[in-house]
């Protein structure tokens, strides 16, 4: 079934550059027309006048690249400041009496368009990079710089900082309202299945329960097997698997929310751990991996929004929950309950597993490992080290057992042995 794809695009930054476009025709002809007004006054107008030409020309030529941030390469800034800096530089051989009164350059407020330009497309520190330049050509062309001469180019400066802090912000904004929309529109679609299974699938499930219950022998059984498919099926609606085919971006005209629609869920938009036909791996959610571990037994517990890791380190995450409810089925018994706690914090995720059973006796786990089983040490603790991050575990004897799992967000280096691991 082929798909269809529903884009809505959001964009705070797109006007900048259309300003910026119309900004750049604008002081090419004030720059022209300051040239015709008082090309008495230049002693070489020849020279004036053919760069003038150049700038005309090239203003009018690149308009395309000034349209959005994808058409704004590092190349085309580089070359745009140059032929700014090379009129301001220009100016004292075709005014001779430029370096001893304050005037206009060749270029005039038109080279400010190009410190614009770094500040819309790379932010506040690339404003700073192209503002910095152009002051100091001020000063070169100024030669013995007056009080004026300095004032502007702070104010340069300063304006230029400022509104490439501006740009950035707007684009954080962007990503969060996009996000904002995708989460939105996730969780509508899970309340319309939760809606659909609950008035079908659901009903006939605890129906079915409730009457094997009741009836005991083989039929207690069934009923505790549908109980458990009910409870992983409302795990299933809940967990955020519907999320998966919907990404953000920050896109050259702006943030972007795309939906697909297939029917094939993870046809071209990645499997649910994260990585994609052609093995190429990507941001995961790590509650579609958990999800799977709740049951009868075992209460999952997750935020709201998608939890993202790297696709490894979610794999290599989950492993370890897995790994420590067998700890608790081999140890705790059959009739252990146990509970999966998700916590998603800005600088690493965290899950908590806890159980109900007697708890480890005081220097247990010691022993196991003397005895060559090392299960919690490598299966647990082995894998958050690799990760960079930390595996504590606490039990009090009668009073079960609690595993907390934390992995930084950000893949930190593999923790020497040296340092004391928790």
């Amino acid at each position: 079934m082929a798909k269809r794809e529903r884009v809505v695009r959001m964009s705070v930054e797109q006007p900048l550059w259309q300003a910026l476009s119309g900004y750049r025709v604008l002081t090419m002809l004030y720059a022209v027309l300051l040239f015709f007004l008082h090309r008495e006054r230049f002693e070489r107008p020849w020279v004036a006048a053919s760069y003038l030409a150049v700038l005309a020309v090239w203003t009018l030529v690149t308009l395309p690249k000034v349209a959005n941030a994808a058409s704004c390469t590092k190349r085309f800034l580089g070359a745009d400041l140059t032929i700014g800096l090379t009129g301001i530089l220009l100016t004292p051989f075709t005014d001779l009496q430029a370096r001893s009164v304050d005037g206009l350059t060749l270029p005039s407020i038109w080279v400010a368009g190009s410190v614009l330009a770094f500040a819309v497309k790379g932010g506040w520190r690339w404003a700073a990079f192209a503002s910095t330049f152009v002051g100091v050509a001020n000063l070169i062309q100024r030669g013995h710089p007056t009080l004026d001469t300095v004032h502007n180019v702070l104010l340069v400066w300063v304006a230029s900082i400022a509104i490439g802090y501006v740009v950035e912000v707007a684009r954080a904004s962007e990503r969060t309202l996009a996000r904002a929309l995708e989460i939105e529109a996730a969780t509508r679609e899970r309340e319309r299945l939760a809606r659909d299974i609950h008035d079908s699938v659901l009903q006939v499930l605890a129906m079915v329960q409730r009457r094997g219950t009741a009836l005991g022998g083989e039929a207690a059984e069934l009923g505790r097997l549908a109980g458990e498919q009910e409870i992983a099926l409302r795990t299933l609606v809940s967990s955020g698997l519907v999320p998966t085919s919907r990404v953000s971006e920050d896109a050259a005209r702006g943030a972007v929310v795309r939906t697909v629609n297939s029917a094939e869920g993870t046809d071209g938009a990645g499997t649910a751990d994260g990585e994609g036909r052609d093995g190429a791996s990507g941001p995961c959610d790590l509650r579609t991996l958990l999800a799977s571990y709740a049951g009868s037994r075992v209460t999952f517990s997750e935020p709201g929004a998608p939890v993202l890791l790297e696709a490894a380190a979610a794999r290599e995450l989950a492993a370890a929950v897995g790994a420590a409810l067998d700890n608790v089925r081999s140890h705790a018994g059959e009739d252990a309950r146990a509970w999966i706690l998700v916590e998603d914090w800005p600088q690493e995720v965290i899950v908590t597993v806890r159980d109900d059973g007697p708890g480890i006796p005081e220097g247990r786990l010691a022993q196991a490992e003397g005895e060559g089983r090392l299960g919690v040490a490598l299966s647990i603790r082995g894998r958050l080290r690799d990760l960079g991050g930390t595996a504590e575990l606490i039990s009090v004897p009668g009073q079960g057992t609690e595993v907390e799992l934390k992995v930084p967000r950000v893949p930190a280096e593999p923790r020497g042995r040296g340092k004391t691991e928790r």
